[in-house]
């Protein structure tokens, strides 16, 4: 398997995922035009990796991102508790500027009623 990688454009955030590693991180804003397009290679690289691998750390670094991308990032929290109900290790850490209320709030509710290990991580 490859690892992943989407460059960031003005549009899109940096993907990057690394199967030596067991980690993808995403960073950046996200408000493509077609959140469920661009986030296409992602899912289909995280369903790969859910075939050989036991573990993933998951890193969002997330400056803005519209409704949309808000419902993809959903789905692939749920695509990654899914993998920890299968007894596989998962650690999502979301991080967040000290003083944008809004990004922790996105994360907060996007892990509302979701059983998956995560932490909110503030950046000075």
């Amino acid at each position: 398997m490859e690892n992943l990688f989407i460059a960031e454009t003005k549009h899109t955030p940096e993907v990057e995922g690394d199967v030596n590693y067991n980690f993808i991180k995403i960073s950046g804003s996200s408000y493509p035009e077609n959140s469920n397009e661009f986030y296409k290679p992602v899912f289909e690289w995280l369903e790969e990796y859910f075939k050989t691998y036991k573990e993933l750390t998951v890193n969002f670094y997330i400056y803005y991102l519209n409704t949309s991308t808000s419902k993809c990032f959903l789905n692939i929290i749920e695509m990654l508790e899914e993998f920890q109900n299968n007894g596989n290790k998962v650690l999502i850490n979301w991080h967040y500027k000290k003083d944008d209320e809004d990004i922790l709030e996105t994360g907060e509710e996007l892990f509302m009623g979701m059983n998956i290990n995560h932490k909110f991580i503030q950046i000075v």
